[in-house]
Formats: C-alpha cells, structure tokens, sequence
C-alpha cells in the first residue's frame, strides 16, 4: 500500500449544475490549498447562475453508504458540509459523525439561495439544530441563517452567542447581508466574540462564496492550522477569490478559485 500525506476533506453538499457553488465549488477551493476532496452529493439542483429552480435530496442510505464507503478505505482529514437538503439527510449525516468524533467538521448552514428560494424546511432546521450544531467545530452562517437556526433572536450577535450554546465550538458570522460599509465577519467562541474581520465590500453578487469560505477553512484545519489561523487565512482567500471573480453566465459572478495560477503564469512569463 502506498501511503500519502495528502489530506483529504469530505464534503457533503449539493450538486450545482453551473458550477459556481455547492460540491465543485468544493472540490475547486479544498483542492486550491493543497487537499483532496472526497465529495458525497447530498441533492441534485436545477439551477443557473440566477436562481435555484428545483431540487432533489439523494436518498438517505445511499449518502451513508458512500461515506462509509470511503471512510473504511482513506483516512479522512475533515468533514465540510453544505447543503444538507432533508432531515433525513441530516439524520444520516448524523449517524456518520457520532462514529468518527476523532474527525473535526465545518459545517456552511446552507438553508436558501441568494434569491430567498428555500432550501430546506422546519424538519431539517430542527435536526440540525439538535443533531449537527452539537457535532460542529467551525459553523459559518450568514446572518440569515443565523436566525433560521436561533428564531426569536432579537440581533445576529445574539444568535451566534445562542449557537454556542448548542456546543458548537467556533460560530464565523458571515457579514456579507449585513447593511455596512465595508464587509464585517464576526468569530465567537467561548462564549464571547474573539475577533473581526473587516473586508471592502465588492460591488457584486456572487455564486459560492460561503461554499468557498468553509471548503477553505476545512482544508487550512487538515493541513495543519489552528482555527483563528485557518479562518484568517480562508477569508483572505475567499476575498481574493471574489476580487478575481467573472460573470461566466447572466447572473451572479463565479469566485476565481485559482486565481493564484494567473499570478504563477505571470511570473512565468517575466
């Protein structure tokens, strides 16, 4: 047998047929910082780079199969997940991680799309409240998703406190739906908020971008980083991402995950 140093993230998310979220976006970031990308498709979208059109969650054992499947076989460095797509999804997703607490996870709380086309429904919000959240190294919901998980919240930093108390270790507060100058992201831990970080805000919508933020932050985590490094580091990358983004179809814009390679090319050149 030959043995690798590689590590490879397992990724939970959707299918997204324009390419600029869910699994490739995925695949393209954790491959981006050097991993592998071990992907299990969680739901078939139809969808564009305007809006989600229809979906269908894969059935629930095949999803446990897969897992388990590759999990028995190559040593899993991380698990992101996106996209979860039904409560049984997330029940299966569940069963998977009480028998592999050794393996951290960053979970996006994927709940709508950019239009407010829903994604889920009360069943799956209550069972990754009650079974996700507990299991959660890093969660990085946007504002919005925030209060789906915490209703009753009365301001998004009262949600992320609330989303500590489910025994989620690190809540990133994504700041981009936020009606602020500049983009403010928000990392709490411990009961307490440990820092900001604050990013010029683009002048664009963008396909993927909280797929490429926590697909980055698991792959920054299984090479090696603490968690305040790897969050760090993953918004610097994902705000680079964004800079060098390009509106492929007639809707939003797809991050440049390999932005970096136009910067070797150049060198290259020169």
């Amino acid at each position: 047998m030959n043995e690798t140093s590689l590590p490879v993230v397992m990724c939970f998310s959707g299918l997204d047929p324009s390419g600029g979220a869910g699994i490739q976006a995925d695949i393209e970031s954790v491959s981006s910082h050097g991993c592998m990308a071990s992907p299990i498709i969680t739901a078939a979208t139809v969808q564009d780079t305007q809006n989600v059109i229809s979906f269908s969650p894969m059935p629930a054992d095949l999803i446990i199969e897969q897992a388990r499947a590759i999990l028995e076989d190559m040593p899993i460095s991380m698990i992101k997940i996106g996209m979860v797509g039904s409560a049984e999804i997330a029940q299966a997703i569940h069963s998977i991680l009480v028998d592999y607490p050794e393996i951290k996870v960053v979970y996006d709380p994927v709940f709508s799309t950019e239009n407010n086309g829903s994604l889920s429904d009360n069943d799956l919000v209550d069972n990754v409240r009650e079974l996700l959240l507990p299991l959660t190294t890093v969660l990085t919901p946007n504002i919005f998703e925030a209060h789906t998980l915490m209703q009753g919240s009365d301001a998004a930093s009262a949600a992320a406190m609330g989303l500590l108390e489910t025994k989620c270790e690190y809540v990133l507060l994504t700041g981009t739906h936020a009606k602020t100058n500049d983009v403010v992201h928000t990392l709490y831990s411990n009961h307490r908020e440990l820092e900001q970080f604050h990013y010029a805000r683009l002048p664009h919508k963008y396909h993927g971008s909280g797929c490429t933020l926590a697909a980055s932050i698991a792959a920054l985590l299984a090479i090696g980083h603490e968690t305040v490094s790897a969050v760090h580091t993953a918004l610097d990358y994902t705000h680079k991402t964004l800079i060098n983004a390009r509106r492929i179809g007639m809707g939003q814009y797809h991050p440049d995950r390999f932005f970096w390679l136009q910067d070797s090319d150049n060198d290259q050149a020169s």
